[in-house]
Protein backbone atom coordinates (compact mmCIF):
# COMPACT_ATOMS: atom_id res chain seq x y z
CA UNK A 1 0.00 0.00 0.00
CA UNK A 2 1.39 3.40 -1.05
CA UNK A 3 1.39 6.17 1.56
CA UNK A 4 0.73 9.70 0.17
CA UNK A 5 0.74 13.16 1.81
CA UNK A 6 -3.02 13.42 1.35
CA UNK A 7 -3.48 10.04 3.09
CA UNK A 8 -1.32 11.28 5.92
CA UNK A 9 -3.32 14.47 6.28
CA UNK A 10 -6.58 12.53 6.41
CA UNK A 11 -5.17 10.21 9.05
CA UNK A 12 -3.86 13.16 11.04
CA UNK A 13 -7.27 14.85 10.98
CA UNK A 14 -8.94 11.56 11.92
CA UNK A 15 -6.55 11.18 14.85
CA UNK A 16 -7.32 14.70 16.06
CA UNK A 17 -11.04 13.98 15.79
CA UNK A 18 -10.63 10.78 17.76
CA UNK A 19 -8.67 12.60 20.45
CA UNK A 20 -11.37 15.23 20.65
CA UNK A 21 -14.05 12.57 20.98
CA UNK A 22 -12.19 10.65 23.68
CA UNK A 23 -11.58 13.87 25.59
CA UNK A 24 -15.30 14.48 25.57
CA UNK A 25 -16.24 11.03 26.90
CA UNK A 26 -15.96 11.95 30.61
CA UNK A 27 -18.23 14.94 30.05
CA UNK A 28 -20.66 12.73 28.12
CA UNK A 29 -20.69 10.14 30.92
CA UNK A 30 -21.21 12.87 33.49
CA UNK A 31 -24.11 14.25 31.48
CA UNK A 32 -25.68 10.80 31.29
CA UNK A 33 -25.20 10.27 35.03
CA UNK A 34 -26.73 13.63 35.90
CA UNK A 35 -29.90 12.69 34.01
CA UNK A 36 -30.21 9.33 35.82
CA UNK A 37 -32.82 7.96 36.05
CA UNK A 38 -34.61 8.92 32.85
CA UNK A 39 -36.56 5.67 32.42
CA UNK A 40 -38.21 3.04 34.65
CA UNK A 41 -36.07 0.95 37.04
CA UNK A 42 -36.77 -2.73 37.63
CA UNK A 43 -36.20 -4.68 40.83
CA UNK A 44 -35.62 -8.41 40.40
CA UNK A 45 -37.11 -10.42 43.27
CA UNK A 46 -35.73 -14.00 43.23
CA UNK A 47 -38.81 -15.42 44.96
CA UNK A 48 -42.52 -15.72 44.08
CA UNK A 49 -45.00 -13.00 45.08
CA UNK A 50 -46.22 -12.98 48.66
CA UNK A 51 -43.11 -13.83 50.69
CA UNK A 52 -40.67 -11.74 52.69
CA UNK A 53 -38.54 -10.86 49.65
CA UNK A 54 -41.58 -9.65 47.73
CA UNK A 55 -43.10 -7.72 50.66
CA UNK A 56 -39.97 -5.67 51.33
CA UNK A 57 -39.22 -5.14 47.63
CA UNK A 58 -42.67 -3.69 46.96
CA UNK A 59 -42.69 -1.48 50.04
CA UNK A 60 -39.39 0.05 48.93
CA UNK A 61 -40.29 0.22 45.23
CA UNK A 62 -43.51 2.13 45.80
CA UNK A 63 -41.77 4.82 47.84
CA UNK A 64 -38.61 4.96 45.72
CA UNK A 65 -40.72 5.62 42.62
CA UNK A 66 -42.24 8.69 44.28
CA UNK A 67 -38.80 9.80 45.43
CA UNK A 68 -37.11 9.69 41.99
CA UNK A 69 -40.11 10.46 39.77
CA UNK A 70 -39.79 7.27 37.74
CA UNK A 71 -41.58 3.93 37.81
CA UNK A 72 -39.91 1.17 39.83
CA UNK A 73 -41.17 -2.16 38.55
CA UNK A 74 -40.95 -5.31 40.68
CA UNK A 75 -40.19 -8.39 38.60
CA UNK A 76 -40.51 -11.77 40.33
CA UNK A 77 -37.97 -14.26 38.95
CA UNK A 78 -38.20 -17.41 41.13
CA UNK A 79 -36.44 -20.67 40.43
CA UNK A 80 -33.84 -22.96 42.04
CA UNK A 81 -34.46 -21.32 45.39
CA UNK A 82 -33.19 -17.80 44.80
CA UNK A 83 -30.62 -18.71 42.17
CA UNK A 84 -32.40 -17.85 38.90
CA UNK A 85 -33.36 -14.29 39.78
CA UNK A 86 -30.05 -13.48 41.46
CA UNK A 87 -28.10 -14.74 38.45
CA UNK A 88 -30.29 -12.63 36.14
CA UNK A 89 -29.46 -9.53 38.17
CA UNK A 90 -25.74 -10.33 38.11
CA UNK A 91 -25.85 -10.56 34.30
CA UNK A 92 -27.92 -7.39 33.81
CA UNK A 93 -26.45 -4.33 32.10
CA UNK A 94 -24.52 -2.34 34.73
CA UNK A 95 -26.39 0.89 34.10
CA UNK A 96 -28.29 1.26 37.37
CA UNK A 97 -31.65 0.37 35.87
CA UNK A 98 -31.69 -3.17 37.29
CA UNK A 99 -31.69 -3.71 41.06
CA UNK A 100 -31.73 -6.97 43.01
CA UNK A 101 -33.72 -7.70 46.14
CA UNK A 102 -31.02 -9.22 48.29
CA UNK A 103 -31.09 -11.05 51.59
CA UNK A 104 -28.96 -13.40 53.65
CA UNK A 105 -30.51 -16.23 51.62
CA UNK A 106 -29.31 -15.32 48.12
CA UNK A 107 -26.32 -13.12 49.00
CA UNK A 108 -24.77 -15.13 51.86
CA UNK A 109 -26.16 -18.68 52.04
CA UNK A 110 -25.99 -19.47 48.32
CA UNK A 111 -22.23 -18.94 48.38
CA UNK A 112 -21.90 -22.06 50.54
CA UNK A 113 -24.81 -24.08 49.17
CA UNK A 114 -23.58 -24.41 45.58
CA UNK A 115 -20.23 -25.81 44.45
CA UNK A 116 -20.36 -23.89 41.15
CA UNK A 117 -22.25 -20.67 41.68
CA UNK A 118 -22.64 -18.40 38.64
CA UNK A 119 -21.97 -15.26 40.68
CA UNK A 120 -19.82 -14.12 43.57
CA UNK A 121 -21.81 -12.01 46.01
CA UNK A 122 -18.90 -9.81 47.11
CA UNK A 123 -17.36 -9.43 43.65
CA UNK A 124 -20.48 -9.05 41.49
CA UNK A 125 -22.83 -6.98 43.68
CA UNK A 126 -22.74 -3.75 45.65
CA UNK A 127 -25.33 -3.01 48.35
CA UNK A 128 -27.47 0.06 47.78
CA UNK A 129 -29.12 -0.13 51.18
CA UNK A 130 -30.51 -2.57 53.74
CA UNK A 131 -33.95 -1.62 55.02
CA UNK A 132 -35.07 -4.21 57.58
CA UNK A 133 -34.11 -7.46 59.28
CA UNK A 134 -36.22 -10.35 60.54
CA UNK A 135 -35.34 -12.93 63.15
CA UNK A 136 -36.39 -16.58 63.28
CA UNK A 137 -38.26 -18.53 65.95
CA UNK A 138 -37.78 -22.20 66.86
CA UNK A 139 -41.21 -23.75 67.41
CA UNK A 140 -42.17 -27.14 68.82
CA UNK A 141 -45.33 -29.18 68.47
CA UNK A 142 -47.47 -28.26 71.44
CA UNK A 143 -47.25 -31.70 73.08
CA UNK A 144 -43.45 -32.02 72.84
CA UNK A 145 -42.37 -32.58 76.47
CA UNK A 146 -39.65 -29.90 76.54
CA UNK A 147 -40.10 -26.39 77.88
CA UNK A 148 -36.90 -24.95 76.44
CA UNK A 149 -34.21 -25.35 73.82
CA UNK A 150 -31.81 -26.45 76.55
CA UNK A 151 -34.08 -29.37 77.46
CA UNK A 152 -34.55 -30.30 73.81
CA UNK A 153 -30.78 -30.34 73.20
CA UNK A 154 -30.18 -32.42 76.32
CA UNK A 155 -32.68 -35.01 75.07
CA UNK A 156 -31.27 -34.98 71.53
CA UNK A 157 -27.75 -35.48 72.85
CA UNK A 158 -28.81 -38.67 74.63
CA UNK A 159 -31.16 -39.80 71.85
CA UNK A 160 -29.52 -39.08 68.47
CA UNK A 161 -31.87 -39.22 65.50
CA UNK A 162 -35.03 -39.51 67.65
CA UNK A 163 -36.22 -35.93 67.03
CA UNK A 164 -37.17 -34.42 63.64
CA UNK A 165 -37.19 -30.90 62.27
CA UNK A 166 -39.11 -29.45 59.33
CA UNK A 167 -37.77 -26.99 56.78
CA UNK A 168 -39.07 -25.04 53.79
CA UNK A 169 -36.89 -27.20 51.54
CA UNK A 170 -33.28 -28.18 51.01
CA UNK A 171 -31.07 -25.10 51.13
CA UNK A 172 -33.80 -22.79 52.43
CA UNK A 173 -33.00 -20.32 55.19
CA UNK A 174 -35.07 -22.44 57.58
CA UNK A 175 -33.01 -25.51 56.66
CA UNK A 176 -29.60 -23.87 56.94
CA UNK A 177 -30.33 -22.11 60.24
CA UNK A 178 -31.72 -25.28 61.84
CA UNK A 179 -28.79 -27.36 60.56
CA UNK A 180 -26.41 -24.76 62.00
CA UNK A 181 -28.24 -24.88 65.33
CA UNK A 182 -27.89 -28.66 65.63
CA UNK A 183 -24.29 -28.49 64.39
CA UNK A 184 -23.32 -25.90 66.99
CA UNK A 185 -25.14 -27.85 69.72
CA UNK A 186 -23.47 -31.11 68.65
CA UNK A 187 -26.69 -33.10 68.26
CA UNK A 188 -28.31 -35.18 65.52
CA UNK A 189 -31.86 -34.24 64.52
CA UNK A 190 -33.57 -35.71 61.42
CA UNK A 191 -34.35 -33.27 58.58
CA UNK A 192 -37.81 -33.38 56.96
CA UNK A 193 -37.92 -30.95 53.99
CA UNK A 194 -41.20 -29.50 52.69
CA UNK A 195 -42.08 -27.49 49.60
CA UNK A 196 -42.23 -24.10 51.30
CA UNK A 197 -42.73 -22.96 54.86
CA UNK A 198 -46.52 -23.05 54.79
CA UNK A 199 -46.49 -26.72 53.83
CA UNK A 200 -44.62 -27.58 57.04
CA UNK A 201 -47.15 -26.14 59.48
CA UNK A 202 -49.91 -28.79 59.16
CA UNK A 203 -47.44 -31.54 60.12
CA UNK A 204 -45.96 -29.48 62.97
CA UNK A 205 -49.41 -28.65 64.34
CA UNK A 206 -50.53 -32.24 63.79
CA UNK A 207 -47.52 -33.59 65.71
CA UNK A 208 -45.99 -35.47 62.78
CA UNK A 209 -42.76 -33.45 63.01
CA UNK A 210 -41.22 -32.19 66.25
CA UNK A 211 -39.80 -28.73 65.61
CA UNK A 212 -39.59 -26.05 62.92
CA UNK A 213 -37.68 -22.77 62.56
CA UNK A 214 -39.45 -20.02 60.61
CA UNK A 215 -39.37 -16.24 60.35
CA UNK A 216 -40.69 -14.80 63.60
CA UNK A 217 -43.17 -12.61 61.76
CA UNK A 218 -44.79 -15.70 60.21
CA UNK A 219 -44.46 -17.91 63.27
CA UNK A 220 -46.23 -15.52 65.64
CA UNK A 221 -49.70 -16.34 64.24
CA UNK A 222 -49.37 -20.04 65.12
CA UNK A 223 -47.71 -19.28 68.45
CA UNK A 224 -50.38 -16.75 69.45
CA UNK A 225 -53.14 -19.22 68.63
CA UNK A 226 -51.55 -21.89 70.84
CA UNK A 227 -51.14 -24.30 67.94
CA UNK A 228 -47.37 -24.54 68.59
CA UNK A 229 -44.91 -23.46 71.31
CA UNK A 230 -41.97 -21.10 70.95
CA UNK A 231 -38.68 -22.41 72.38
CA UNK A 232 -36.07 -19.86 71.23
CA UNK A 233 -35.36 -17.02 68.81
CA UNK A 234 -32.37 -16.46 66.53
CA UNK A 235 -31.44 -12.81 67.07
CA UNK A 236 -28.58 -11.48 69.16
CA UNK A 237 -31.28 -9.89 71.35
CA UNK A 238 -34.78 -11.06 72.25
CA UNK A 239 -37.48 -10.50 69.66
CA UNK A 240 -40.07 -7.80 70.43
CA UNK A 241 -42.63 -10.24 68.99
CA UNK A 242 -41.72 -12.84 71.61
CA UNK A 243 -40.08 -10.94 74.50
CA UNK A 244 -40.51 -13.85 76.92
CA UNK A 245 -38.72 -16.32 74.66
CA UNK A 246 -34.92 -16.68 75.16
CA UNK A 247 -32.46 -16.48 72.27
CA UNK A 248 -30.25 -19.30 71.01
CA UNK A 249 -27.36 -17.53 72.74
CA UNK A 250 -29.22 -17.43 76.07
CA UNK A 251 -29.97 -21.12 75.59
CA UNK A 252 -26.30 -21.98 75.44
CA UNK A 253 -25.79 -22.22 71.65
CA UNK A 254 -23.29 -19.80 70.10
CA UNK A 255 -25.38 -18.89 67.07
CA UNK A 256 -27.37 -15.87 65.98
CA UNK A 257 -28.92 -14.77 62.69
CA UNK A 258 -31.27 -12.05 61.53
CA UNK A 259 -32.12 -12.06 57.86
CA UNK A 260 -31.64 -8.57 56.39
CA UNK A 261 -33.34 -7.37 53.21
CA UNK A 262 -32.33 -4.58 50.84
CA UNK A 263 -31.46 -3.50 47.31
CA UNK A 264 -28.23 -4.39 45.48
CA UNK A 265 -26.81 -3.45 42.06
CA UNK A 266 -24.27 -5.09 39.77
CA UNK A 267 -20.82 -4.05 40.97
CA UNK A 268 -19.87 -2.46 37.62
CA UNK A 269 -22.60 0.19 37.84
CA UNK A 270 -20.78 3.57 37.73
CA UNK A 271 -19.92 4.89 41.18
CA UNK A 272 -21.87 8.15 40.78
CA UNK A 273 -25.04 6.25 39.81
CA UNK A 274 -24.57 3.92 42.77
CA UNK A 275 -24.31 6.94 45.05
CA UNK A 276 -27.44 8.50 43.55
CA UNK A 277 -29.37 5.29 44.17
CA UNK A 278 -27.89 4.96 47.65
CA UNK A 279 -28.89 8.51 48.54
CA UNK A 280 -32.45 8.20 47.21
CA UNK A 281 -33.03 4.80 48.82
CA UNK A 282 -31.59 6.10 52.09
CA UNK A 283 -34.27 8.77 52.19
CA UNK A 284 -36.92 6.10 51.64
CA UNK A 285 -35.55 3.80 54.34
CA UNK A 286 -35.52 6.70 56.83
CA UNK A 287 -39.24 7.41 56.42
CA UNK A 288 -40.95 6.90 59.82
CA UNK A 289 -44.10 5.63 58.13
CA UNK A 290 -42.19 2.86 56.33
CA UNK A 291 -40.33 1.90 59.50
CA UNK A 292 -43.68 1.52 61.26
CA UNK A 293 -44.91 -0.75 58.44
CA UNK A 294 -41.89 -2.98 58.96
CA UNK A 295 -42.31 -3.02 62.77
CA UNK A 296 -45.96 -4.05 62.46
CA UNK A 297 -44.86 -6.89 60.18
CA UNK A 298 -42.40 -8.09 62.82
CA UNK A 299 -39.25 -6.57 61.35
CA UNK A 300 -36.48 -4.41 62.78
CA UNK A 301 -35.87 -1.29 60.65
CA UNK A 302 -32.21 -0.71 59.85
CA UNK A 303 -30.32 2.59 59.75
CA UNK A 304 -26.83 1.81 58.47
CA UNK A 305 -24.18 3.88 56.73
CA UNK A 306 -22.72 2.64 53.44
CA UNK A 307 -19.62 1.43 55.27
CA UNK A 308 -21.67 -0.36 57.94
CA UNK A 309 -23.81 -1.98 55.24
CA UNK A 310 -20.79 -3.31 53.34
CA UNK A 311 -19.25 -4.60 56.57
CA UNK A 312 -22.45 -6.42 57.59
CA UNK A 313 -22.86 -8.03 54.17
CA UNK A 314 -19.21 -9.12 54.06
CA UNK A 315 -19.37 -10.50 57.60
CA UNK A 316 -22.44 -12.63 56.87
CA UNK A 317 -21.19 -13.84 53.48
CA UNK A 318 -17.86 -14.97 54.94
CA UNK A 319 -19.39 -16.36 58.12
CA UNK A 320 -22.20 -18.36 56.53
CA UNK A 321 -20.26 -19.53 53.49
CA UNK A 322 -17.74 -21.14 55.79
CA UNK A 323 -20.31 -22.61 58.16
CA UNK A 324 -22.52 -24.04 55.40
CA UNK A 325 -19.53 -25.74 53.78
CA UNK A 326 -18.34 -27.19 57.09
CA UNK A 327 -21.81 -28.61 57.72
CA UNK A 328 -21.97 -30.04 54.20
CA UNK A 329 -25.46 -28.63 53.54
CA UNK A 330 -26.39 -28.53 49.85
CA UNK A 331 -29.32 -27.00 47.98
CA UNK A 332 -29.75 -29.98 45.65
Amino acid sequence: MTFTPSDGRRRHLASLAALGLSAGLPQLAAAQSSSFPDKPIRVIVPQPPGGGFDFVARQLAERLAKQIGQSVIVENRPGSGTLVGTDAAARAAPDGYTLLMGSVSNIALNMGLYDKLSYDSLRDFEPVGLAVSYGYTLMARKDLPFASLRELIAYARNNPGKLSYASAGNGSGQHVLAAALWHQAGVEVVHVPYKGAQAAYPDLIGGRVDVFIDLSSTARTQISSGAVRALATSGAERSPLHPDVPTFLESGVQLDLESWFGYFVPAKVPADIQERLRSELGRVIAQPELQEVFRKAGGKPLALSAAETRALVRRDVERWTGLVRVMGVRAE
